[in-house]
């Protein structure tokens, strides 16, 4: 198995003792937001399993989600919403979330290990392509980003069952796809994104062609 604490490891031998793992969920979907956590583990801490959540089934997820909000130094989650994605892209929304998850910890981490982005911050920070399966954090970061978002589809899927939002969780799958054909978009979708914003235009000049032709 991976050593998940090498990053953390080198750090803690530097003599820095708070270290903010940080990832995202919730680039891909065409509904909701992207939500950002930053997780401060304790010193050697050790949690058999964990690693990146996309590695681990829902069930390892929300058990492992319960052990780290209260095994977390502590923790902090970043929310952007859809409407903010279409207006700043998601890149951007991404990084606004990572700095709010930050901005949201109650202690504040001396060194920050990011999956993969860069954040302009007065934290000393280390970007780690695949991180959330290279650094421990950073898995508990995506962990606790990913419930936080699931739950959330999970809600919005009891205002409209219609879409799958409870497996497919936003994203572009066949029962989504179809679910936008047969009754349309919601306030919640993505208006940036290639699917979403393809119906918009085509219904709009589906529109327009009926008011010609009156």
């Amino acid at each position: 198995m991976e050593d998940l604490y090498t990053y953390e490891r080198e750090l803690i031998e530097s003599g820095i003792k708070l270290i903010g793992g940080i990832d995202e969920v919730g680039r891909g979907p065409l509904v909701g937001p992207v939500v950002a956590a930053c997780c401060i583990l304790p010193l050697n801490y050790k949690l058999e399993g964990l690693t990146d959540s996309k590695k681990l089934s829902e069930k390892k997820r929300e058990k492992f989600y319960d052990i780290l909000i209260k095994e977390a130094i502590s923790y902090g989650i970043g929310v952007v919403s859809n409407e903010e994605i279409d207006k700043i892209n998601i890149y951007e929304a991404t990084k606004k979330a990572m700095y709010e998850a930050i901005k949201n910890t109650s202690v504040k981490p001396e060194h920050i290990l990011i999956d993969a982005m860069k954040l302009n911050t007065d934290i000393p920070s280390t970007s780690i392509v695949k991180g959330d399966s290279k650094s421990l954090s950073i898995a508990a970061a995506s962990v606790i980003a990913k419930v936080t978002r699931d739950r959330m589809l999970i809600e919005l899927d009891k205002k409209y069952p219609m879409y799958d939002f409870k497996h497919n969780k936003g994203y572009p799958t066949k029962k989504h796809l179809e679910a936008i054909e047969k009754y349309g978009i919601i306030k919640e979708h993505r208006l940036s994104y290639g699917p979403v914003k393809d119906y918009k235009e085509r219904i709009e000049n589906e529109r327009k062609v009926k008011e010609t032709i009156r």
